[in-house]
């Protein structure tokens, strides 16, 4: 997948998020929910060149990129608190984050139970949910940018694609970044 160049979005991350939609797509379906760090190529390269030779990086690729790292997930907590908990020291640039879940019509609203559980077996058996696969991503800079994918339309050439597609999913990822720790 190629990045738009009119886009108004940040080319290093918007590529960062294609790439790592493309490796979710990968996996498959029915997957938990992944955090990435993204960390600047250059500074990668610099810093760790073993390491990037390992992943096939080089000066060449190191210019206005950022790579993808993944996290350790606790399989047994909600990603949401996963989130509240996480800090990035300073030499991440960004993060990113995949989630799948389900989504309902706008017929649906006002008939979604207030318990978690009801709502998770009101949408899990709704005729009219769509499974989809997000990808979000932010950097410290203040740049955002998604992928969505719906199963039923499992391709590259239908994923879709903004910089504000998730704006709840973005704000959390925004928080990880405010505050200083280690994934």
């Amino acid at each position: 997948m190629n990045v738009d160049p009119g886009l108004d979005v940040d080319p290093a991350l918007a590529a960062a998020v294609l790439e790592i939609e493309e490796h979710a797509a990968e996996a498959g379906w029915n997957r938990q929910a992944r955090l990435f760090s993204l960390v600047d190529t250059r500074e990668l390269v610099a810093r760790e060149p073993a390491l990037a030779s390992l992943m096939g990086l080089d000066a060449s690729d190191a210019e206005g990129s950022f790579t993808p790292v993944e996290q350790d997930l606790p399989a047994d907590l909600p990603l949401e608190q996963v989130l509240e908990s996480v800090g990035w020291p300073d030499d991440v640039v960004g993060c990113a984050v995949v989630v799948e879940r389900l989504v309902l019509p706008p017929s649906a609203d006002g008939q979604v139970p207030d318990d978690i559980d009801a709502a998770q077996a009101f949408a899990a058996d709704h005729p009219l949910r769509q499974e989809v696969r997000m990808v979000a991503g932010v950097t410290r800079a203040g740049a955002t940018y998604c992928a969505m994918r719906l199963r039923a339309y499992d391709n590259p050439q239908s994923v879709v694609t903004g910089a504000d597609l998730v704006p709840a999913l973005l704000a959390m990822l925004r928080g990880t970044l405010d505050e200083e720790g280690e994934a």
